[in-house]
């Protein structure tokens, strides 16, 4: 057939016995769905793209994964996408092992059109979201709590300074690249806090 490619016969060849059936239903499916598709090996998968990438597959031993390029934009009215990264980590479909694993053919035909018209349309993939990163607590280290508890004016200082102040100099505790450099710090911390110092008292005027 015009637009199928042998690489992608030699790549079903070659898969487990449970995933031949699975592709080869999925390609037919996308090439009705889109006569106009073409078929691409990238990262030694299975692409189909039509102005740029729509979906692609990905066999393994034991499952077989099938995403969309852009799952993300689809409206998904059936709601049978995975796209939380634990979820599509095996693709947008989850685990499929079995013909029976995937939706209706019919809502798979709207899903690839709705991918394709995306394309067509030139509507580019949405950011993926960074996952926010809340920085930890800086606690500070307890052999400097037993420092400060030994050393009157450093305590009696280091107690009326400032939340953000106290954290300078946790949080360069924190940072130290070995124990050593740790301890050094921390020496030079309470001889600064014992005299009324902050942290970076050396650039405030």
């Amino acid at each position: 057939m015009e637009n199928f490619t042998p690489a992608f016969d030699a790549y079903i060849a070659k898969s487990a016995d449970f995933a031949k059936p699975i592709i080869t239903h999925l390609r037919l499916l996308i090439h009705q769905a889109c006569p106009g598709v073409e078929e691409k090996l990238k990262w030694g998968h299975p692409f189909f793209d039509y102005n740029g990438p729509v979906c692609q597959i990905a066999a393994f031993k034991q499952h077989l994964g099938f995403g969309f390029w852009k799952a993300r934009l689809l409206t998904d009215p059936h709601k049978v996408l995975k796209l939380d990264d634990a979820e599509s980590a095996a693709g947008n479909l989850g685990r499929i092992s079995s013909l029976a694993d995937l939706p209706a053919d019919n809502i798979l035909i709207a899903y690839i059109q709705e991918a394709v018209q995306l394309n067509k349309d030139g509507i580019k993939s949405a950011p993926r979201p960074k996952p926010a990163t809340e920085k930890k607590e800086a606690i500070m280290p307890p052999e400097f709590a037993d420092m400060l508890a030994g050393n009157a004016d450093a305590s009696a200082h280091f107690e009326k300074f400032s939340p953000s102040k106290k954290k300078e100099y946790i949080e360069w505790f924190v940072d130290a690249k070995s124990e050593a450099t740790k301890q050094k710090r921390m020496e030079q911390a309470l001889e600064w806090i014992s005299e009324g110092k902050s942290r970076n008292w050396k650039y405030q005027s």
